[in-house]
């Protein structure tokens, strides 16, 4: 049994993922199958919210591995959750580039817009705030991650926009957050801006 409460007895995938589940390993050659663990946690954590030690043990039984394997992969990338989370999973990144462009702010609003800190959820259970290293969108930080969205270019006015807008159960667009198009440059796009396609030719 395991020393925290919050762990399951027990883990099935539901019949949905389960055949998900079924898919992914299909794709790996005969002997390979372990390869689908990455995608498996991903399953059981879109199924459940975090991936439990249940959830592990099921996965490790699919791709007939040592269940150490299969949480020696989900403790190692930070993308899978160790314990439950809210239903709104807020990451702030707050590696370099972030913090040149004012990370400190963003961080410092979802705080104050959550009123919790890193590492925890809101009492309604709706949010939960993490700090993250990098997320990969550096030319449009700072920026957070909220569940697959990634909301960019963010200032501490956005941020708490952002989160007000998810309190009061909207979505907000994902993306750039101060009319930037995508990556394009801050003062809009510099190149090709007058090419002109005639029949499917430049």
């Amino acid at each position: 049994m395991s020393n925290h409460s919050y762990e399951p007895e027990s883990f099935a995938f539901t019949p949905e993922y389960l055949e998900k589940a079924k898919a992914f390993i299909a794709k790996y050659p005969a002997g390979r199958q372990q390869s689908a663990v990455m995608p498996l946690l991903d399953l059981a954590q879109r199924q459940e919210g975090w991936v439990s030690r249940a959830a592990m043990e099921v996965i490790a039984e699919m791709l007939d591995m040592a269940p150490i394997r299969v949480e020696e992969v989900a403790t190692f990338y930070t993308m899978y959750n160790r314990k439950p989370v809210g239903t709104f999973h807020v990451q702030v990144c707050t590696n370099l580039p972030c913090m040149l462009r004012g990370s400190d702010d963003v961080v410092a609003a979802a705080k104050a817009t959550l009123g919790v800190e890193f590492g925890d959820m809101t009492g309604d259970g709706k949010f939960t705030l993490s700090e993250v290293e990098c997320l990969g969108a550096c030319v449009n930080a700072p920026m957070m991650q909220i569940n697959d969205d990634y909301y960019e270019d963010l200032t501490a006015e956005s941020t708490k926009a952002v989160l007000e807008a998810f309190k009061r159960g909207e979505t907000p667009k994902p993306g750039p957050q101060n009319g930037r198009q995508f990556s394009c440059p801050a003062g809009g796009p510099t190149a090709l801006t007058e090419l002109k396609f005639e029949g499917g030719k430049a």
